[in-house]
């Protein structure tokens, strides 16, 4: 029967306003983590780099990290085998921290290859390739520094009787060791005029293309005024004419799809047919072969460098036959990254079979291509010593007792059940004019919220609520 008693109107309060130079990033799940926490000799510490527990996991992981860097990790895969909520996503952001941050990392879930609209196999092969870098280093020969002169030398029109044409331009440029005239061709001039350059300014230009930039206005015509849109930058230091070395990082996904679009006319029918298309486009083996024999090139010319990232895919069990098969022959290819699975099932059915059970639900054949980290449960300290950490990262004061009972709820359920407490009890707090967080607050999230484990207790045997 319905309740016949009126609604109560929401009181909440309105969200306090907050300055816009006080706004902080997004906290995320693993903000917190920053490495593995090894010492020099691959021995993990109590608590380090944001890692509680796991010193074993972080051991195997920091090995794991050696081999990697000594490029004798290929053909092979690092398998994190643990319950829910042990701890194998923060173990494989760790692993892709302690390599660098230049290299390569790319997440993906299990589920992801089920995509409507490029096949199972497409997707994987385009995340390993995401997972490839390849640093270029590009030596180029330039003329920068600060304009002294810019003086265009006009001609007669060699085409018509009327009118002037530029012959030439004659630029000076000034660094702290000295200035040079340079004569240039119109073409140039051009490029100055595009790029508005006025004497004052610092400017590079590329003697092999003619192509100029304008890095920004000299500090020495800094003004007074309190704000202004103009960059200053210092007098380029050296000589006029130097060479200049300019790295650039790629992948091997961005080649690929560079490639794979046709470039079309600039007329509206072929703007429109390009927003008509698809979003993803299909590489073939085609032109991913074509682009290995130019990066090739490139590598034995010392141009490039082939830089093997990681390849993290979480809930690796999702994955059917067919892509395991496949991630068979994408171990053993040339360019191979390394590749970090991780699940939390025991023996299961291998997807797209009746017949097929295997550890973890991953086929024999691959399993022994893989190095398997088993992750552990938290205890009832652990557990505590996570909460805490996450309060400092979360900016979140507890009260006397909170860290003890948030320790065991976390024990009794689970420690993502004890996390998520946190920040509702903070609102709590908030609310009733507290700055930290209370026990009674952690009681009240109990009544508020159910575990896992409690509601399905709650549901008991039966497939419903009745």
């Amino acid at each position: 029967m319905a309740s016949t008693s009126t609604p109560v109107a929401h009181n909440a309060l309105p969200p306090p306003a907050v300055s816009s130079a006080g706004r902080s990033s997004r906290i995320a799940p693993h903000s917190h983590i920053k490495g593995l926490g090894l010492t020099p000799e691959g021995l993990a510490t109590t608590d380090g780099a944001g890692f509680v527990g796991q010193t074993t996991a972080r051991e195997a992981c920091g090995v794991i990290v050696d081999l990697i860097k000594s490029r004798k990790f290929s053909g092979r895969a690092l398998l994190l085998a643990g319950a829910p909520g042990t701890g194998k996503t923060a173990l494989a952001l760790a692993v892709a921290q302690e390599l660098g941050a230049k290299v390569p990392f790319c997440p993906m879930v299990g589920s992801e290859v089920y995509s409507a609209e490029v096949k199972k196999t497409e997707v994987l092969a385009e995340a390993f390739r995401r997972a490839i870098g390849l640093r270029i280093k590009e030596t180029k020969e330039v003329y920068e520094g600060e304009i002294t002169e810019l003086t265009p030398a006009e001609a007669e029109n060699p085409l018509s009787g009327y009118g002037k044409t530029v012959s030439h331009v004659v630029v000076g440029l000034k660094t702290v060791k000295g200035t040079k005239q340079l004569r240039l061709d119109p073409t140039i001039y051009e490029a100055i005029l595009k790029e508005k350059v006025v004497v004052g300014d610092v400017i590079y230009i590329e003697a092999n293309t003619g192509a100029v930039k304008r890095v920004g206005r000299s500090d020495a015509y800094a003004s007074s005024f309190d704000l202004e849109s103009e960059t200053y930058v210092p007098l380029p230091k050296g000589d006029v004419h130097k060479r200049k070395e300019l790295v650039q990082d790629v992948t091997l996904g961005d080649l690929d799809s560079a490639n794979a679009r046709p470039q079309g006319g600039q007329d509206i029918m072929s703007v429109m047919g390009s927003l008509v298309k698809s979003g993803r486009t299909e590489v073939t083996d085609k032109l991913r072969r074509e682009v290995n024999k130019i990066v090739k090139g490139y590598v034995d010319q010392g141009v490039a460098e082939v830089v093997p990232g990681v390849v993290f895919i979480d809930e690796v069990h999702m994955l059917d036959i067919e892509c395991f098969t496949y991630l068979n022959a994408l171990l053993e290819s040339p360019m191979a990254p390394t590749v970090i699975f991780a699940t939390n099932r025991g023996n299961s059915l291998v997807r797209g079979t009746s017949d097929i059970v295997s550890p973890h639900g991953i086929p024999v054949d691959l399993l022994d291509r893989c190095m398997i980290v088993k992750t552990e449960g938290y205890t009832r300290e652990q557990v505590g010593k996570v909460v805490h950490l996450r309060a400092i990262v979360e900016g979140l004061k507890l009260g006397p007792g909170v860290l003890d009972k948030l320790a065991a709820e976390g024990e009794k359920t689970s420690l993502r059940y004890a996390l998520q407490l946190l920040t509702p009890a903070s609102i709590l707090a908030g609310l009733a004019g507290r700055m930290q967080i209370e026990v009674e607050d952690i009681g009240e999230m109990n009544e508020l919220f159910l575990d896992a484990k409690t509601s399905a207790a709650v549901i008991g045997e039966g497939s419903n609520f009745l």
